[in-house]
């Protein structure tokens, strides 16, 4: 798996016409199968995203310790002192690949999709409204939730300057996860998104887990361990990578 080469990223050039860029350092209970739209407050209805509940398999990896920069709350709330975020890890059809993009801001600089959580908003709503947003994709089904809140913190030449657009004073973030299972083509991908946000992406690829830890940037390296810890019961060997 290590020595998979990734595939060649698709690019696509944001559109000049859209609002401010959001933040370059912007994961729910089990459900039946629903086909209604989700509502997000003070935004538009998403196009339905079918949400799935597979058997959970049996683990103990949900109490597991994480790194010390990977710090683990319980799920009913996140932990003080961080801003409310959520992570998506977008499997490909067959379960082997995840999409990670390159931001535009900062080139070679490669990450899953995340976002905050609006005010009032669930984090389900949250993650299906910024997989929307980030890279135009509805054909999609929730699989698995990571049990817990994950946190990085942001690193000090940017947590100044962060607060002080947000207006705040976070530490950093604490994330809710979500592997969804993408249903489309890879056509549907579009980075510039729904055309509610500026594209924050240049380009994307499907990678394989260990790929995705190894180009994100360090200090998100922790939380993509973890995350990925919980979810690799749900996703399939890639049977062309090699041992």
């Amino acid at each position: 798996m290590e020595g998979a080469t990734p595939q060649r990223p698709r690019t696509q050039w944001p559109l000049a016409t859209l609002r401010p860029i959001k933040s370059s350092l912007d994961a729910w209970a089990m459900v039946a199968v629903v086909r209604a739209p989700i509502l997000s407050p003070s935004r538009s209805s998403p196009p339905a995203i079918r949400l799935t509940r597979p058997p959970l398999p049996s683990s103990s990896s949900a109490s597991a310790s994480a790194s010390p920069t990977a710090v683990v709350s319980p799920m009913d709330a996140p932990p003080p002192g961080y801003r409310p975020n959520v992570g998506i890890c977008l499997a490909d059809p067959s379960l082997t690949k995840i999409l990670s993009a390159s931001r535009i801001n900062v080139p070679n600089t490669w990450q899953m999709p995340q976002g905050g959580i609006d005010a009032g908003e669930e984090p389900r709503a949250a993650a299906i409204r910024e997989l929307r947003e980030e890279t135009g994709v509805t054909s999609a089904e929730i699989v698995a939730e990571a049990p817990n809140w994950l946190t990085y913190d942001f690193p000090a030449y940017s947590k100044d300057k962060l607060n002080a657009m947000w207006g705040t004073n976070w530490k950093g973030q604490a994330q809710k996860w979500f592997l969804f299972r993408f249903t489309g083509k890879d056509d549907e991908i579009n980075l510039n998104g729904d055309g509610s946000e500026r594209p924050e992406f240049s380009e994307w690829t499907w990678m394989t887990p260990q790929q995705v830890i190894e180009k994100a940037v360090d200090l998100k390296k922790p939380v993509y361990k973890e995350t990925l810890k919980h979810f690799a019961p749900y996703l399939q060997s890639d049977p062309t990578a090699s041992s």
